[in-house]
């Protein structure tokens, strides 16, 4: 099974079957359209929201908390929220990806206070695009010790900025801070980052 592909949660494929099926449900509809319609007991406006975030929301919480099991739970968290209260998601204050991962953020917080166990490096090669140089297995094994080794909002921009390939400002809007702090946050993370990983051996030309 591939990092980010799992069967959802049955409280939410159970929450939702009992609803009524709008059969007109295309994936071109937007994100608003498709909340309001599963507002209304439509299974495949919600299934189809499912598809389209989960594997970021995933993505986000394997990176943050290093940990296959915690990043499930946090994923099928979110998703049971958005499906119990979606008036929460407000369209006109920004997209519902970066909501959702707001929502992540706080779950993965709360999950890290109350374990600090990590199995991600046991983990096979991920997506990991702004680091293409590192060519071995081993290698991502490096980045994810480094990545983990982070103070959390440290890791929280690398892993939303390079990692999930986020706009500055959207990063910014969901961390609660200035754009500056983001840059410097990222600016410092990195180079941590690429101070540990140079200790390791490189790739061979």
């Amino acid at each position: 099974m591939n990092a980010g592909t799992f069967p959802i949660h049955s409280a939410i494929r159970c929450k939702v079957s009992r609803q009524g099926v709008n059969p007109k449900i295309h994936d071109e509809l937007g994100d608003g359209e498709l909340l309001r319609l599963s507002g209304t007991g439509d299974e495949k406006a919600f299934m189809t929201l499912y598809r389209r975030h989960q594997g970021s929301i995933f993505r986000f919480a394997l990176h943050m908390s290093g940990q296959r099991e915690t990043a499930e739970e946090v994923t099928q968290e979110v998703f049971l929220a958005l499906l119990s209260e979606p008036e929460l998601y407000v369209e006109e204050r920004g997209a519902l990806q970066g909501y959702l991962i707001g929502v992540a953020r706080n779950k993965v917080r709360r999950a890290l206070s109350q374990s600090r166990f990590v199995d991600f490096l046991s983990e096979g090669p991920s997506e990991i695009s702004i680091f293409e140089g590192l060519c071995k297995e081993r290698d991502l094994v490096a980045l994810r010790r480094a990545i983990l080794s982070l103070p959390p909002n440290y890791r929280e921009v690398v892993v939303l900025c390079d990692l999930e390939e986020m706009e500055y400002a959207e990063v910014a809007r969901q961390l609660g801070c200035a754009l500056g702090t983001v840059r410097s946050r990222l600016h410092r993370a990195r180079a941590i980052l690429g101070a540990r990983l140079r200790k390791k051996e490189t790739c061979p030309a």
